[in-house]
């Protein structure tokens, strides 16, 4: 675990997002040029994502040189990769570190926010988490008006998980997403960085932040000032990769952890060629908005 943490705090790299669930993956695989029609089940609809995932990770342009680490949802992690399990074959291949997606989707809104649901058997899958390998968790909820009560609700129920998480010695990375066509969106993205800084006077464990692009640069570097934040990273949240590559470059202390950016132009039908040279680019410029900023010197 040491090992894996140094990586975490001191290597460059952005952090890939292969976690899509059952609500996202029917989504993800027409994007991949893989229609609905193609498939009659889930169990075929995860088979078909699992294979994209492993033609992604298998890929000889994703490496440790860009890549600090992947999320990854449960059906991935409990699947193979050449004989070896997803998260062991990113480790031992590659010196990537693996995320658990751990979330079951959002509840209703409510306050202008959706909270996690009820995470049903969660400390039994942290369990089987940890005999994998994995590192850490990660659990999305969503932010869309700048609702004071829902957002302290919603950073709350973050913390508290994330305190079941650490007490595992895992590393949570809490996601509360701010809706990229929220309501005030600065306005509700100033009352979660509050609400943040007060939760983080009761919470002393490691953990990662991903935010959503904020509305001004630099917005939340301020919370690096707590020794426990590892790193604060990026979801690409609904714009382009090019949209989300410059807005990210404006971010100093801020890294990628893009999912649908990542993937973007990426297609079943490509030979390995194509696909490995359009998945290097991906990963190329994505590495390049996280380590090379505006008005930075390299």
């Amino acid at each position: 675990m040491q090992e894996k943490l140094e990586i975490l705090k001191n290597r460059n790299g952005f952090i890939a997002a292969l976690d899509q669930s059952g609500g996202s993956s029917k989504k993800t695989l027409a994007n991949y040029g893989i229609e609905e029609n193609s498939y009659n089940t889930e169990e075929e609809m995860f088979n078909l994502i699992h294979e994209m995932r492993k033609r992604i990770i298998t890929s000889d342009s994703f490496n440790s040189s860009k890549i600090l680490a992947v999320i990854l949802f449960e059906h991935t992690m409990n699947n193979k990769i050449d004989h070896r399990y997803t998260v062991d074959y990113l480790w031992v291949e590659k010196k990537i570190v693996s995320f658990l997606k751990i979330d079951k989707g959002l509840a209703e809104e409510k306050d202008g926010v959706k909270l996690l649901k009820d995470i049903p058997h969660i400390e039994e899958n942290l369990k089987i988490g940890l005999e994998k390998g994995i590192v850490g968790t990660k659990m999305r909820s969503v932010i869309y008006e700048p609702n004071k009560e829902g957002i302290k609700a919603l950073v709350k129920q973050q913390f508290e998980l994330g305190k079941i998480i650490a007490s595992y010695g895992l590393i949570p990375i809490i996601e509360p997403e701010v809706d990229i066509y929220a309501i005030e969106k600065f306005g509700a993205e100033q009352i979660l960085l509050e609400e943040i800084k007060e939760a983080l006077q009761e919470y002393h464990y490691n953990l990662i932040f991903k935010f959503t692009l904020p509305e001004k640069a630099n917005f939340y570097d301020e919370l690096f000032k707590y020794p426990n934040v590892l790193k604060i990273v990026a979801l690409s949240g609904g714009y382009s990769r090019k949209k989300a590559n410059i807005l990210l470059k404006e971010n100093k202390k801020m890294i990628a952890s893009f999912s649908r950016a990542l993937l973007e132009d990426l297609n079943y039908k490509q030979n390995d060629q194509e696909f490995d040279d359009t998945l290097k680019n991906n990963i190329e410029s994505i590495y390049d908005a996280s380590v090379n900023k505006y008005g930075k010197d390299n």
